[in-house]
């Protein structure tokens, strides 16, 4: 198979009918899709006298000719295109189909509008099956024009715009183009966990997991319904405890029957899961006195006693899980949530986003390079390939170069420079361009830097290679030069950093050395260093945030708006 960016093309129609002598209904769903009939080169003319249904949401509707019918454009989220459905009054109540976000699902017949209007078909219908109405005066989206902003305070309906549902398909385009590529190229998809005991970044910026507040909450509530016991009678129940244990000791000693023996015996049980349970009660009404009811050791937290028995956080990374596989199956990827709990409120930062995080044995720096280069190049030439309406909307409407810089990453060969040649170039620049940041060696490139090397410098993709490893993470591999390490990002105009990657370090007591000197416990690491003493191999990988990456396709400024659900400080709806 070709190593193209084309989907497989459509199953041949039923009945030997071909795509152009007739349009199919989608196989689950009661409807044909209306990017079935606008998708076509004919935009849908040569559909002219079929019958069809369809579904979807009034966009606009108006009714006409003194109300004996009601245009309506509909759209059912399939293409950025609305089809023009004519609704006569005899078939259904006219203005409850005529209002924006009204539902319809409609049987009819396509036909050729009139000359001198753009639509090339619509649907003259002949059956109203079904409608969903809405009552405008307390629908939120009207038809006016509405900002990104506000949408995010409605978002449970905001996939019902024009710009949002373009996101989603250009999301789920991107989503398909990612599995396509690593699959041709032989890697395997492997599901890391979200629920992590290992900080990937160091950085200490996780959402922990825990049920031990939970658990507090219900002791609390539970002893304020039940009274815990006194200390009075946790003595009584030890005190019964030992009567008990003395009379079997009696019988035992005056040579008893089995069954007395048996009886007294089953009575000390008794007497003993009494005095533990009242213990235990008393003792947890004292820790809800003392700390607030979270079990504690050494004055600190005692997260044995929590649901894992240990510390858990939700991931930042599913790269150190995955090199797992990778030192078994070579090639491998993953590709899920990822969290950071960062109290960050800029156009860049979600706590929950998705990344894209392949890892390749037997590869050095270079084959990581040329891995990611090929990857994003495949990526927006896959949009310009199949998403090119939805990315037209958005040349029209966000960012009229959104189209033009996909073509420019898709031809372009990357330009490659070490972070010590980025450094310079950017001083030099400094002299007559003003950076809000300072440049100098061992730095960590800010966005501003990483965009005028892209954007102006060489008007093209760039992988800067050899960062110093103070500011990098502690799994890359040392370069001989024990002050840099082997790790690349590439940049790209409009987001900056899209990939950020690195050969990773293979040599044990390297590895060691340098998660001690980022302050980190080695205890969590220990099978991370197991894979350097079994079987080490040479290995590279990177990730792609994948919400940067649509940023950069669609133009859009706000990371908040590229995610079905965003999640930030302060806002997590639904």
């Amino acid at each position: 198979m070709s190593m193209d960016s084309t989907p497989p093309p459509p199953p041949p129609a039923l009945d030997g009918l071909t795509i152009s002598d007739a349009v199919q209904e989608a196989q689950f769903s009661q409807r044909v899709p209306i990017q079935y009939i606008l998708g076509r080169s004919d935009k849908g003319a040569g559909l002219a006298g079929q019958k069809v249904r369809i579904g979807g949401w009034v966009k606009t509707g108006r009714e006409a000719d003194k109300g004996r019918f009601a245009f309506l454009e509909i759209n059912d989220g399939s293409c950025a295109g609305n089809l023009q459905v004519i609704v006569k009054s005899e078939l259904y109540k006219l203005s409850d189909v005529v209002q924006t976000g009204t539902c319809v699902h409609v049987e009819g017949l396509l036909k050729s509008p009139p000359e001198g209007v753009k639509q090339r078909i619509e649907l003259d219908v002949e059956k109203v099956l079904d409608v969903g109405t809405v009552d405008a005066a307390k629908y939120p989206l009207p038809k006016t024009k509405l900002t990104l902003e506000f949408l995010r305070d409605v978002v449970h309906l905001r996939s019902r715009t024009n710009t949002i549902s373009a996101v989603a398909r250009i999301r789920n385009a991107l989503a398909y183009a990612t599995h396509t590529f690593f699959q041709k190229h032989g890697f395997l998809y492997v599901h890391t966990p979200i629920i992590t005991t290992s900080d990937c970044e160091g950085a200490g910026e996780m959402f922990q997991v825990t049920t031990l507040i939970n658990d507090s909450e219900k002791l609390e509530t539970d002893l304020k319904k039940n009274p815990p016991p006194s200390e009075t009678d946790v003595k009584d129940a030890e005190l019964a405890v030992k009567e008990k244990g003395e009379e079997v000791a009696k019988l035992k000693s005056a040579k008893a029957s089995k069954p007395e023996i048996l009886s007294a015996v089953a009575e000390l049980t008794k007497a003993k899961e009494n005095h533990s349970k009242l213990d235990e009660r008393y003792k947890q009404a004292e820790r809800i006195k003392l700390g607030g009811g979270l079990p504690k050791k050494d004055g600190k937290i005692d997260y044995s006693e929590d649901f894992f028995a240990r510390q858990a956080f939700l991931t930042v990374s599913g790269q150190l899980q995955v090199e797992t596989y990778a030192c078994a199956l070579s090639s491998v990827y993953t590709f899920g949530p990822t969290f950071r709990a960062e109290n960050s409120h800029t156009t860049r930062h979600l706590a929950e986003f998705w990344m894209v995080e392949p890892e390749i044995a037997f590869a050095d720096i270079q084959d990581d390079m040329n891995c990611a280069e090929a990857y994003v190049r495949f990526l927006c030439q896959w949009l310009l390939d199949n998403c090119y309406d939805d990315m037209e909307f958005m040349t029209k409407f966000i960012d009229k170069t959104a189209i033009q810089r996909l073509e420019m990453v898709a031809k372009s060969k990357f330009h490659r420079i070490t972070y010590t040649e980025a450094v310079a170039i950017l001083e030099e620049a400094s002299k007559v361009k003003k950076f809000d940041n300072k440049v100098e060696w061992g730095i960590d490139l800010a966005s501003e830097h990483e965009r005028y090397l892209t954007e102006e410098k060489f008007k093209a993709p760039v992988i800067v290679y050899n960062y110093p490893k103070a500011i990098k993470a502690f799994y890359m591999k040392v370069n001989e030069d024990n002050k840099t390490v082997a790790a690349m990002d590439v940049l790209v105009p409009k987001v900056g950093e899209l990939v950020g990657g690195s050969q990773r370090e293979e040599n044990y007591e390297v590895l060691k050395e340098r998660i001690l000197e980022m302050g980190l416990p080695l205890e969590p690491y220990h099978w991370y260093l197991d894979l350097r003493s079994y079987g080490t191999v040479k290995h590279s990988g990177f990730g792609l945030g994948f919400e940067r990456m649509i940023l950069f396709a669609t133009g859009i400024d706000n990371i908040r708006d590229v995610i079905p659900f965003p999640r930030y400080p302060g806002k997590a709806d639904l």
